[in-house]
């Protein structure tokens, strides 16, 4: 039994923290107090003799000179647990020690865990000490062995936990906690592809073995071995699993695709085209992972910084890592792995050599009069350090926690696109053969923003081969689901419903293979939203985009359009205003912006919907979507030179849109929106039928 009460609550994994029961931080600012209190820490219940600690904290100096130090960082750490009266620290003329039962330590927690009582490895959310690197050799020497037997114990309890699952649910959770300790662990690898494929998830499973192809190069700059690849070839081979994969509640039966778009094989074409050679996989091959960019966050330069302004640098860089991971086509390299770089040379090329990284993003944090100055620069690493993305931001000095918020969701907002275009770009310049799944994908995006009719219809071929090649592909599904709302909206095809029907079974297949994608949640709702008028069910999807990534701008703008459909025009407002300041330069903002028409339009502050109308059509000329609330403003107006010029240009694209056309298709739930946006196309000129 403890007999003195608990007086402090210290962590030591992750960046140190000292609390007292009443909320008071009790932690030392210099880091060599900290060193000692967190050598008291890890020696409790035993005491340390000071002559230890002095060789552990300063062995480059003289005895006596150490030992001077030593009781200057004793007198700072009494001042420090002043508020706990001294209660907890024990000091005496040879030795130190904090008081048994008097402080609780994480690492206790973790070091008693047993299977009957795992819960303190949900502790292990950080390397130990993460923030005490460099204190001194002697104490890096007795840290690094800390780091490892505190791992070591963690990890044979997380391996005891997993070897005693007994379905294929507990393995996923156990298997993703042994590799929270150990990423490297390929047994944990093979049993969380084993799980995935027996809950019938084959398509999470290859995810699963691509990740871990990754991390074993990343860390130990290697390939999985071959049991491992034989466990992700088999899956590769197996059947079909029987049992269902949990959809969303939509049902739609598939009839045989008339449209020649729309075939069970890549159709064939008039126009010429390239051909894109894609031969069947009978083995695995090194190959790039299908989960895409390799990015990395080095730790901000400060310039004029205070210490707590100093602290944003490494903490901006946590948290500008973090979000990016919830991209599901990025790789990202932790920024601790990247610290020494920060502050040793900053040396692009060796980032590069030591994480094989593509995408480095670095920068700095200025304090200037009254606020802070973070300026960011992408530099993708295969293109000779070529900057690729920059931005400057200026922030008041109120609040750092909100401005490390705010800049880390613009920052990963921005770039997601930037490299996903960079990535299309590159590939395309490459000939196409032997290409994975991952790399028809990357193909096919850029080919999909143009609208140039003959370069779009071969995006639709590389993204149905994609899919031919991978057939648990989730992102694939997603983007030719996202390729038929164009073909559906811009009136390519023969047959609208086939091609409504064919976007739906492509949007749900999506998410059922992977329902943590926030992308193909997002893509999913507007396939609800604008093909088939379920709004309510389209916002479900959305916000569930959202909460699995609350940076990804798609989301907003889609959602945003989900809102004015539904009539809802200040929430549509408000979400666009969100998007926009996410992401002010978006690759596809000329079909996000359309709800900038839409939602004056539907206000009848026909004025606005006009100047918007005019900005944004002109993004990208070949939109049709752009062109009609555009037109209709113009028609309230009675502006009909105008219109007669907008008219024109729609019609070149669609031939057959009419006033009944839009009114059989609209996904507008309100009466009044439709019949306004009706009478707007028929004053500025448009046919009726």
């Amino acid at each position: 039994m403890r007999g003195e009460p608990v007086l402090v609550r210290l962590r030591l994994i992750g960046q140190m923290e000292a609390w007292t029961l009443t909320s008071q931080s009790v932690l030392p600012t210099g880091r060599k107090t900290r060193a000692l209190l967190a050598v008291l820490a890890l020696s409790t219940p035993r005491p340390v003799l000071r002559g230890k600690m002095a060789e552990l904290l300063w062995s480059r100096r003289p005895e006596e000179q150490a030992r001077a130090s030593l009781r200057q960082e004793i007198h700072r750490l009494s001042e420090a647990m002043a508020p706990v009266d001294g209660r907890s620290l024990a000091i005496s003329r040879d030795h130190l020690m904090l008081r048994p039962g008097t402080v609780w330590i994480d690492v206790d927690e973790v070091l008693r865990a047993t299977p009957e009582r795992p819960a303190a490895l949900s502790l292990l959310d950080g390397e130990l000490l993460e923030d005490l690197d460099g204190v001194d050799p002697a104490f890096d020497t007795w840290l690094g062995g800390e780091r490892e037997r505190l791992m070591d114990r963690a990890r044979v309890l997380a391996e005891q936990l997993l070897r005693e699952t007994t379905d294929s649910d507990q393995a996923v959770a156990a298997a993703h906690q042994l590799l929270a300790i150990d990423r490297a662990h390929e047994g944990a690898w093979r049993a969380l592809m084993r799980a995935y494929a027996g809950r019938g998830e084959r398509g999470m499973a290859i995810q699963a073995y691509e990740r871990c192809r990754s991390v074993l190069s990343d860390q130990l700059d290697a390939n999985p071995s071959e049991e491992t690849q034989r466990v992700a070839a088999d899956i590769r081979a197996a059947a079909p699993v029987s049992r269902p994969v949990q959809a969303p509640p939509v049902q739609v039966q598939v009839p045989p695709r008339p449209d020649q778009h729309l075939p069970a094989r890549p159709p064939p074409r008039t126009e010429a085209r390239h051909e894109t050679r894609v031969e069947p996989r009978t083995e695995l091959r090194p190959q790039a992972p299908r989960g895409g960019a390799r990015v990395g966050v080095l730790p901000l330069q400060t310039i004029g910084t205070t210490e707590a302004e100093a602290h944003l640098a490494t903490g901006l860089a946590d948290e500008i890592t973090a979000a990016l991971a919830r991209f599901r086509w990025m790789f990202l390299v932790s920024s601790s792995s990247l610290a020494r770089f920060a502050v040793q040379t900053r040396d692009e090329a060796a980032v590069r050599r030591a994480f094989n990284i593509d995408y480095l993003l670095d920068g700095s944090i200025h304090h200037v009069p009254d606020r802070l100055r973070v300026a960011l620069r992408l530099l993708d690493l295969r293109a000779g350090n070529q900057v690729v993305w920059s931005r400057r931001f200026d922030r008041d000095l109120k609040d750092l926690l909100t401005l490390q918020d705010e800049v880390a969701a613009e920052v990963v907002a921005q770039i997601d696109p930037e490299i996903l275009l960079i990535e299309g770009q590159r590939l395309a310049a490459r000939p196409p053969v032997d290409v994975t799944a991952y790399e028809l994908v990357l193909r096919a995006l850029p080919l999909l923003s143009r609208l140039e009719r003959a370069q779009f219809m071969h995006g639709g071929d590389l993204l149905h081969q994609a899919i031919t090649l991978e057939p648990d592909y989730a992102a694939a599904h997603a983007w030719y689901a996202f390729w038929h709302i164009f073909l559906f909206g811009q009136a390519w095809t023969h047959d609208a419903h086939a091609v409504m029907t064919e976007a739906g079974r492509l949007a749900n297949r999506a998410i059922a293979l992977d329902p943590q994608d926030a992308r193909g949640l997002a893509i999913a709702g507007h396939v609800r939203a604008f093909l088939h008028r379920r709004l309510h069910e389209a916002l479900a999807l959305h916000e569930r985009a959202l909460r699995v990534n609350p940076n990804l701008a798609m989301a907003w703008a889609l959602s945003a359009a989900a809102f004015a459909f539904l009539g809802s025009l200040d929430e549509a407002e408000r979400r666009m205003q969100r998007y926009k300041k996410l992401s002010p330069l978006d690759p596809h903002a000329f079909l996000y912006d359309t709800v900038f028409i839409l939602v004056p339009l539907l206000k009848h502050d026909h004025e606005a919907a006009v100047v918007a109308g005019r900005e944004v059509s002109e993004m990208n000329p070949a939109f049709s979507a752009a062109c009609k609330p555009y037109l209709a403003a113009l028609g309230h107006l009675g502006r009909l030179d105008e219109a007669a010029l907008v008219r024109e240009r729609l019609l070149s694209i669609e031939p057959k849109f009419s006033a009944a056309r839009f009114l059989e298709f609209t996904p507008f739930e309100r009466p009044k929106d439709r019949a306004h946006y009706a009478a707007g196309l028929r004053l500025a000129g448009l046919p009726e039928a």
